[in-house]
């Protein structure tokens, strides 16, 4: 690997797993490596987890240091087990920055900006960066529960990270205020979407048997999800397409009698790169979500994809999605409200200027554009694109 190459690297620890679902830490350091070399760290695991993992015939060991692509590599740290432990995670985050240190070694490079996502083990000052970023991509106290931990850890960690950065930046409006309201500067860079990707023309999946019109929802099916609105989406009549995994918090026996109806259809969790074949059915996509205090600062990402894939959009009022302030989005509040407002985009149909307006919309919200006001943010040296 170039040392060249890797002058001034973007170092992300990330929230999410390189594999796997596509999450927003992945799609940025993929846009964001053709303005910067990115090292992208997947968040540790333990020797534990890994022969866990291997017993159930899970992953075998991944790459210690992987070349993804120019400019682009990847780190999979290890890790003692027992992360929430406030001495464990004091201890990881320490290994993790010396693996960090370790790694651009070997690729030759020096660290501009640490962009911290992983909010527990932070390895921001530990790396011998210029700069020390904090990426506050949702409300960590609100995701806490959902990942069985302790809300005042992530308090605790979110402002210990957001007085020691440089540079914060939110990925949600509410997470922009609330960091505000304490004091703080914060740059507001809401999630993207890969609009290439979703704006697309493909072939419709053919496993799909529902006839159009149809809503479709595309994402995890468990608590986030207001089932009052997605049973009345089926009561009154609505084809619906289901594509996503369950959560393992899931109403089980609710779920089951909204896709015991035959107008309602679930292909489950489907990868990334066949997702706009099933959007292809669609003439509308669907946003039910309740109003939890992790959903009201989060972005989620499939608003965008819909977009992209020229589809419009009803959604509950989130913060993000008011944000995004497009005529493409009906704002629908209730299961009465949301089935009429599902219903009116089904009759109205679907035109080549409303699709062109929708993809044109997404296309200013993509991954390329959230990557240079990244790189703005970052202070960057301007480069072209790779």
């Amino acid at each position: 690997m170039s040392g060249h190459e890797f002058s001034q690297t973007v170092v992300i620890t990330a929230a999410n797993s390189w594999d796997g679902v596509r999450m927003a830490d992945r799609q940025l350091a993929e846009s964001l490596s053709r303005r910067a070399p990115v090292l992208y760290v997947d968040p540790p695991q333990s020797v534990v987890s890994r022969i866990r993992e291997r017993r159930i015939g899970g992953l075998a060991r991944k790459p210690w240091l992987q070349r993804i692509g120019p400019g682009l590599a990847r780190l999979s740290p290890e890790a003692l087990p027992g992360f929430a432990r406030p001495v464990v995670a004091g201890a990881n985050s320490r290994a993790i920055a010396a693996q960090i240190r370790w790694a651009m070694g070997r690729l030759g490079g020096n660290i501009h900006s640490t962009v911290e996502a992983n909010v527990l083990m932070p390895v921001m000052g530990r790396c011998g960066e210029r700069q020390r970023v904090y990426w506050a991509q949702d409300d960590f106290v609100g995701l806490a529960p959902l990942v069985g931990q302790d809300p005042q850890a992530f308090a605790r960690a979110d402002e210990a990270l957001a007085g020691s950065a440089d540079v914060i930046i939110a990925a949600n409006p509410s997470v922009a205020d609330a960091l505000q309201s304490r004091g703080h500067v914060v740059r507001l860079i809401p999630f993207g979407c890969d609009d290439q990707h979703f704006g697309s023309a493909v072939a419709p999946a053919t496993e799909v048997r529902l006839a159009g019109p149809m809503a479709v929802f595309m994402g995890h099916l468990g608590d986030r999800i207001d089932l009052d609105i997605l049973e009345s989406l089926a009561q009154c009549g609505v084809n619906l397409l289901l594509v996503g995994p369950f959560h393992p918090r899931t109403d089980s026996a609710r779920f089951a009698a909204v896709l015991n109806r035959p107008n309602v259809q679930w292909v489950g969790e489907k990868p990334f790169e066949e997702l706009p074949r099933y959007l292809a059915h669609a003439d509308v996509g669907i946003l039910p979500y309740t109003y939890s205090r992790f959903n009201l600062g989060s972005f989620p990402l499939k608003t965008l994809e819909y977009l992209a894939a020229a589809l419009p959009v009803v959604a509950t009022a989130l913060p993000a999605i008011s944000w995004l302030g497009t005529e493409n989005i009906d704002i629908a509040e209730g299961p009465e409200d949301f089935c009429a407002a599902v219903q009116s985009r089904l009759t109205q149909g679907r035109d080549a200027a409303g699709d062109a307006n929708r993809r044109s919309f997404a296309a200013r919200h993509s991954w390329a554009a959230r990557a240079d006001e990244f790189a703005e943010a970052l202070s960057l040296a301007p480069i072209a694109r790779r």
